[in-house]
């Protein structure tokens, strides 16, 4: 094990090299080594065509993550399960500047123990019916990706997708910080992600791990401590506290360790200071205080009926996390378990660039386990946004206009939950709404509809759901659909809202409807908790 500058590390990296980095926006993302990597390609015209891969998206949409890898001639292939914190990446897709494959989040993350173990590639039903499987777009995403990677495999009698196990030059992690032997411990990051699968990939794959800590250890770490053996490890190097971010808004915060107080080391990693148990407390609950009474949390409202005591819950980015405030005003929040795919379990998600980690939560397991837990059947409920959707009950969150975006784990997510909430208002783009006692009132109609008679790319497949039998809801400002084999039927709609004017006026195509249209419930749309409203439903 070498102890190197990042400038030192990153000219070790040869041209045409395949590259692999930890990160989940900028948690435990190596920030310090990527951009030494752009400043040497800068500087230097090398290393030229590297293909980077990366399981969940990077960055802070401001320059950060792998966008300091967005250049022509030093990127040449992208494999990677999100996009939207990368702008600059997302532009180069978006001009076909670049190969760019865009898999699902846990299939990559997966991905680093089958080339660990030198088995052919990663074998899984995820993907199957979306634009990932190759008889729709193979997860290419421009014109001048070609190569056909993931293939369509019948083995037990039924089909998967295999995304194809290849080598690892480079693995880039970072971790909290490395031993005398290079050991190494992730015991400050808000997650735990693919560190250790990434390293043994690289390993095996004859390849380079550069480990980006915060600190150096005087003393061994004790074996259970260890979370990176340094049998695995090349070359350490140590970060500047600018670089090693707890979050992408977030220098340091114990609560994402579950802690209400942590004894900060004044000597390391940047002299963290650490808040006392009322700040984390604070902050816990700064997340979980009633929403405002508009369209998002009538949304969020009438999706919350559908959870139940004890049920295992994803909660998406953006509407969906206004579901655990409802709960915690309701009084059910602490008869969840709440959790993220990048491995927390328990207490609050958090939000913004920060989301990945959660305050306070009860367990933190890594990234990869977190995705088998996923695919085998693990979670009772999931609620996830809505982008566009069509008549077949297909969703797109994907990909839209000039918009990249990338799947990151909703793929998984929503093709192995065992109940499937959708939540997002029917229009976009200027919509303005008025709750009242009566109801819901449109005031300014949203310019743009969700209700799409063809969507971009289908990142939720409908037959899928359909054939696992998986109940399916879409949750809207307006109304509830439901996922029907004859397509997406209209099951109950907001008083105040006219059926002609309001709703289909508002959709390019003609919804079933339910002979039994309801009415949703008159508490979504009052200042007062619901009560009874929630908790009941179950699935």
């Amino acid at each position: 094990m070498k102890i190197l500058t990042a400038q030192e590390a990153v000219a070790l990296i040869p041209d045409g090299a395949t590259v692999a980095a930890t990160g989940f926006g900028m948690i435990q993302h190596p920030e310090h080594l990527t951009a030494a990597l752009e400043d040497r390609f800068l500087q230097t015209g090398s290393p030229r065509d590297l293909t980077y891969v990366h399981s969940a998206g990077q960055g802070n949409a401001a320059g950060a993550g792998a966008d300091h890898l967005a250049h022509e001639g030093l990127l040449k292939r992208d494999i990677g399960g999100h996009f939207r914190m990368s702008p600059r990446l997302g532009q180069m897709i978006l001009d076909d500047r670049v190969e760019a494959y865009n898999w699902p989040q846990g299939a990559i993350a997966l991905l680093y123990r089958e080339i660990a173990a030198k088995r052919p590639g990663l074998l899984t039903h995820a993907g199957l019916g979306t634009f990932v499987d190759p008889r729709l777009q193979g997860g290419k995403m421009t014109p001048r990706t070609t190569e056909e990677l993931v293939e369509v495999v019948r083995a037990a009698g039924r089909e998967w997708l295999l995304y194809p196990a290849f080598p690892i030059h480079v693995g880039l992690i970072r971790m909290t910080a490395a031993d005398p032997h290079g050991n190494c411990t992730h015991r400050r990051e808000a997650c735990i992600m693919e560190a250790l699968a990434l390293a043994m990939a690289a390993h095996n794959s004859g390849g380079m791990v550069i480990a980006q800590v915060a600190e150096l250890l005087d003393e061994p770490l004790a074996p259970h401590e260890v979370d990176v053996p340094g049998l695995f490890v090349d070359v350490v190097v140590v970060a500047p506290p600018k670089h090693h971010w707890h979050s992408g808004d977030c220098e340091w915060n114990p609560a994402f360790l579950g802690r209400g107080r942590i004894a900060a080391r004044a000597e390391g990693a940047g002299g963290y200071s650490a808040p006392g148990p009322d700040t984390c407390r604070d902050e816990a609950a700064a997340g979980m205080r009633p929403l405002p009474l508009d369209e998002r949390k009538v949304i969020a409202r009438r999706a919350a009926m559908e959870l139940f005591d004890g049920a295992t819950v994803n909660l998406g980015i953006g509407m969906p996390e206004g579901v655990a405030s409802v709960a915690y005003e309701e009084g059910i929040f602490d008869r969840l378990h709440l959790t993220v795919e990048s491995g927390t379990i328990g207490g609050v998600p958090a939000g913004g660039q920060s989301f990945g980690a959660s305050t306070l939560p009860l367990a933190l397991i890594s990234h990869v386990d977190m995705f088998d837990f996923y695919s085998g059947g693990g979670l009772d409920l999931t609620f996830l946004g809505l982008a566009e959707f069509d008549r077949a009950g297909n969703v797109n969150v994907s990909r839209f206009g000039k918009i990249v975006a990338g799947c990151g784990g909703f793929i998984e997510i929503s093709q192995n939950a065992r109940k499937i909430v959708f939540c997002g208002t029917l229009t976009a783009s200027g919509l303005q709404t008025e709750v009242t006692d009566a109801g819901l009132r449109i005031v300014q109609e949203g310019k743009l509809t969700k209700a799409r008679e063809q969507i971009q790319q289908i990142t939720f497949s409908a037959a899928e759901a359909l054939r696992r039998e998986t109940p399916v809801l879409y949750v809207t400002d307006r109304c509830v659909f439901e996922l029907r084999p004859e397509g997406v039927t209209l099951t109950e709609i907001a008083p105040g809202v006219e059926l002609e004017q309001d709703l289909l006026a508002q959709m390019e195509f003609a919804p079933m409807i339910a002979s039994e249209l309801r009415t949703m419930d008159a508490r979504l749309f009052r200042e007062a908790p619901m009560g009874q409203a929630v908790g009941g439903a179950g699935y």
